[in-house]
């Protein structure tokens, strides 16, 4: 028997995902490898979007996938520990009570804020780098129009009410986005003039958003000085106090609130593992995403640092998920004996979010900016999502993006969020399914269970001819939409045609079934979809008339929850939704029936 070999992945950022994912794939077959994630949270968190979280836009779960989630059904254990140190000699992490050995590690411990010397900062501050940093934000930052709103002290109501963004990177301009669009809702429930909310953008260079070409770049800064924003460019912070910050040109500004985005480096655990580090604690690895200290161990993401035409690459999204392919590939080589290949960065582009309306992108060499950028990034968003979770994680994301959305924050606005009370909908659905009890009670008092009945079935000619006029006054009271059926489908009514007696007994028996369902409000997504489906089915046999044509339409409606209300689905689904969710074929496919990311 082959000996075991252990692959251990530390982190579950996108880079520790992605490595996790990508083993899976290569040896779900080969029970000879042992494949372990270790993180020290139960979810991944979608890092780019804290931003939403920390601005109000969206709630907290939104930028969380539950691990066991997206791991149900692979090959890999899933481990909640937290690692305090490395023995690479022994090839054995330890955390507070365990030992994990490995044969292969994939190092993807992630980043941390930088606050280059700064003092005041950690203290004073506040940093949007994890899950917990974006909640502390939204917190304090209601916070302080909750305390602004009742005192009277002008100064220091101006301080609490002045909120600075440090760093005019991605995270930044992002941050600072979702503030403005905020401020609106905030003002609003506080009673605070939106004169009085000032909103502060401090660089230390001399543009916003550097990564970008200059066209990008002044729209962006246009569009933010339109809505309120103050930028200062060339002006590093030289001090953060509780109450204010210095800047080097020497002035002061005072505020209560100051959030940290001035760049990153590698983690605190990853600087002191006593591997070699080259730029902001970044451990150095060769081509191969190997640590150039021991070849069995891999680095990705953040905390690894290679450069590529004289440059480090950048701590990006990109770079994470293409890193963890790469030391994958190359772990899968090394143990099959071939030659291993270099890691060749291959970039899509850049996009940038300010607020929930705007953005502007650079892809593929194409400068984009306004909607059609906001919807690119959502578009790749909902790709990195299938990837990790399925159709299921693409789903929660549309509905926290769009169908939950407050104060119109998406691109369409309050289209898709506007609820309506499924009460009005249940005397829609009880009169729908009425309709078609009546209709499948009809057609057995015509004699459809003992005789064909259906023009297309007729043996000849005369006969169904009579049976049209008897089929269509029976179905219908105005003229059919089609004179006839299309050809495609006449040619798959004469292959029933055999069966035709049967094939009228489904069609009574599906229609009083209907009926039933939708009276009862029971599986009423599926009643009002096979609702719609068989009308399509009497339109294309020519013996659907247009005033039976609002039964589609209605159909359509009821898909949208009817049945909860006054009706048994308000009971039986929760019950369903327990016992699918926990089978093996909803874990292996992700075809959750809900969209929360995060429960298990």
């Amino acid at each position: 028997m082959s000996e075991t070999k252990k692959i251990v992945i530390l982190g579950t950022g996108y880079a520790g995902v992605t490595a996790a994912k990508q083993l899976h794939k290569k040896f779900k077959k080969d029970t000879n490898i042992e494949i372990t994630l270790i993180g020290k949270d139960p979810y991944h968190t979608l890092m780019t979007e804290l931003h939403e979280v920390a601005g109000g836009r969206v709630e907290h779960d939104s930028v969380q996938v539950s691990l066991k989630r997206i791991f149900s059904g692979k090959r890999v254990n899933v481990v909640l520990d937290e690692i305090k140190s490395i023995d690479f000699n022994k090839r054995i992490l330890s955390s507070e009570e365990s030992t994990y050995e490995y044969d292969y590690l994939i190092l993807g411990s992630g980043s941390e804020p930088a606050f280059f010397g700064v003092p005041g900062v950690e203290e004073n501050g506040f940093t949007i780098w994890s899950f917990e940093d974006a909640i502390r934000i939204r917190e304090h930052v209601e916070g302080m129009f909750r305390k602004a709103s009742k005192i009277t002290n002008a100064d220091k109501r101006k301080q609490m009410l002045t909120f600075v963004v440090a760093g005019a990177g991605f995270t930044g301009v992002e941050t600072i986005g979702e503030l403005l669009e905020w401020k609106k809702k905030l003002c609003r429930n506080y009673d605070i003039n939106e004169s009085e909310v000032k909103l502060v953008l401090v660089e230390a260079l001399d543009k916003i958003l550097p990564i970008l070409n200059d066209g990008l770049i002044a729209k962006s800064e246009r569009y933010l000085l339109k809505h309120g924003v103050e930028i200062i460019k060339s002006s590093p912070i030289t001090n953060v106090d509780k109450n204010f910050i210095n800047l080097k040109n020497g002035s002061e500004i005072k505020t209560n609130t100051l959030i940290w985005t001035c760049g990153v480096q590698a983690s605190k655990f990853a600087r002191n593992l006593g591997l070699k580090t080259s730029r902001a604690g970044r451990i150095q690895t060769n081509e191969y995403m190997q640590s150039v200290d021991y070849a069995n161990v891999y680095v990705v993401g953040d905390n690894s640092y290679l450069e590529e035409d004289g440059k480090g690459l950048p701590q990006i999204v990109e770079t994470a998920i293409q890193t963890a392919e790469t030391a994958v590939n190359n772990i899968a080589a090394d143990m099959e004996s071939k030659e291993k290949k270099a890691h060749k960065s291959n970039y899509h582009g850049l996009m940038v979010s300010i607020g929930s309306r705007y953005a502007v992108a650079s892809l593929m060499g194409m400068s984009l900016s306004g909607f059609i950028a906001m919807a690119m990034k959502h578009l790749v968003n909902l790709h990195y999502l299938f990837g990790v979770a399925g159709f299921n994680a693409c789903w929660a994301y549309i509905v926290h993006e769009f169908f939950d959305v407050k104060e119109k924050r998406s691109i369409i606005g309050g289209h898709a969020s506007a609820k309506s009370h499924s009460f009005w909908l249940a005397i829609l659905r009880v009169y729908v399914g009425i309709m078609w009890l009546i209709e499948g009670i009809n057609k057995v008092n015509e004699g459809w269970l003992r005789e064909i009945k259906i023009p297309m079935f007729m043996a000849d000619a005369t006969s169904s001819a009579s049976v049209a006029d008897g089929a269509a006054s029976a179905v219908q009271q105005a003229p059919a939409i089609l004179s006839a059926p299309p050809q495609f489908f006449s040619s798959f009514m004469n292959l029933l045609k055999p069966f035709g007696l049967q094939f009228q007994i489904l069609v009574v028996v599906a229609e009083i079934g209907i009926g039933l369902a939708l009276v009862a409000g029971l599986f009423t997504f599926l009643a009002s979809a096979a609702s719609v489906f068989f009308c399509l089915n009497f339109i294309l046999s020519a013996m659907f008339g247009w005033d039976k044509v609002w039964f589609i339409f209605a159909g359509i409606a009821l898909m949208g929850g009817a049945g909860r209300s006054l009706g048994l689905d308000y009971y039986v689904m929760p019950w369903l939704k327990r016992w699918w969710n926990n089978t093996p074929l909803a874990r292996k496919t992700y075809l959750y029936m809900e969209h929360h990311l995060t429960e298990d």
